[in-house]
């Protein structure tokens, strides 16, 4: 049951992330938990585990995390682009 947990909280922690960019549209679900995921290690080991937490992952820093990571990825495929 943790796992089923964390993918639902990292899930939304990528739409939340996701409408903070503007960029949740082009994105599907697995993109979302992957996103959250990856953005709560990636805020965590930048920022710390402070504020509220929830199923392991600190709310805030985890947030921030997946900004920074949607950012970073919609720029690297946007330059690919072009």
């Amino acid at each position: 049951m943790g796992i089923i947990w964390s993918l639902i909280v990292g899930a939304i922690i990528g739409v939340i992330a996701g409408a903070l960019t503007g960029r949740g549209n082009s994105m599907g679900w697995i993109a979302n938990i992957v996103a959250g995921l990856v953005g709560a290690a990636i805020g965590q080991a930048l920022l710390g585990s402070w504020g509220p937490s929830l199923a392991g992952m600190a709310l805030i820093p985890s947030i921030i995390g997946a900004v920074i990571l949607v950012l970073v990825v919609s720029f690297v495929l946007s330059r690919s682009k072009s």
